[in-house]
């Protein structure tokens, strides 16, 4: 098992539904063992630790923070003139034959607008789109992502052949590390998700990238919901929180992006 892997495993289960699962497996194997009193304590905290996260003002101060540095790091940029627009992977999910014939389009697809936007207004004369595959890694049948926004861009009119494929990258530090390669030192603009943009910012920066960086997916403050289901605990509230947290614990610890340095 390689570190990316591992990495994937520790961080889903540090958070719910996962946390909830190993909760429930830890409280079972501690009561097998007589540990009662630990066995409640565990399977209490995994409980609260869902239960809070689930609430979405708790979601929204969590996206907050992440979003209040990524409009300080996007105020102030100009809409031209780039080598290439950088897509970061995240905004579809590539073809897996026989399964899925066809690439599906996530949450996050509105990085691929933009770029063919800021492609279509003059901003680059080329876009890059980085995103790999573990099952293509593994021998599988998937295409990458990268081949699956490519073929969105060109049906979004951008041509296909302005378009350059990295589909090698399995993480956002590969994404830039082998972008840095591609540009040679080149100014690029960098399009992902308001949620990422720090965390990508400060990759960029350690690969001594020259680049801006621009946002998507941000969150809208008021979205009409009533008083009482925002004070609700709800699905969306949880996985936005998960993703949150996960985004502020790799910008405090996570240290692997220190290889970019050149």
């Amino acid at each position: 098992m390689n570190t990316f892997i591992l990495l994937k495993i520790l961080a889903n289960l540090m958070l719910p539904p996962a946390s909830l699962a190993l909760g429930v497996v830890l409280w079972l194997s501690m009561r097998l063992f007589g540990w009662r009193r630990l066995a409640s304590v565990v399977l209490g905290l995994a409980i609260l630790q869902t239960l809070v996260l689930s609430f979405t003002p708790l979601s929204t101060l969590l996206n907050g923070i992440l979003e209040a540095e990524a409009r300080r790091l996007v105020a102030g940029n100009k809409p031209c003139c780039y080598e290439a627009i950088v897509v970061l992977g995240g905004g579809i999910t590539p073809a897996q034959p026989p399964h899925t014939m066809e690439p599906e389009l996530t949450d996050a697809s509105d990085r691929i607008w933009l770029a063919a936007r800021m492609f279509h207004a003059g901003a680059a004369p080329k876009i890059i789109v980085t995103g790999g595959s573990l099952s293509e890694q593994r021998g599988g049948p998937a295409t990458t992502e990268a081949e699956a926004m490519r073929r969105f861009l060109v049906a979004l009119g951008v041509p296909d052949d302005v378009i350059v494929s990295e589909g090698k990258a399995l993480n956002t530090i590969e994404n830039i590390r082998n972008v840095r390669e591609m540009v040679k030192g080149s100014r690029v603009a960098i399009v992902t998700s308001a949620f990422h943009i720090p965390r990508a910012a400060k990759l960029a920066r350690w690969a001594s990238l020259d680049f801006a960086i621009f946002g998507v997916d941000w969150t809208v403050p008021d979205d009409g919901t009533v008083w009482w289901d925002y004070w609700m605990p709800s699905i969306g509230a949880l996985g936005e929180s998960a993703m949150a947290l996960k985004e502020l614990i790799a910008l405090r610890f996570d240290r692997r992006g220190e290889v970019l340095a050149p």
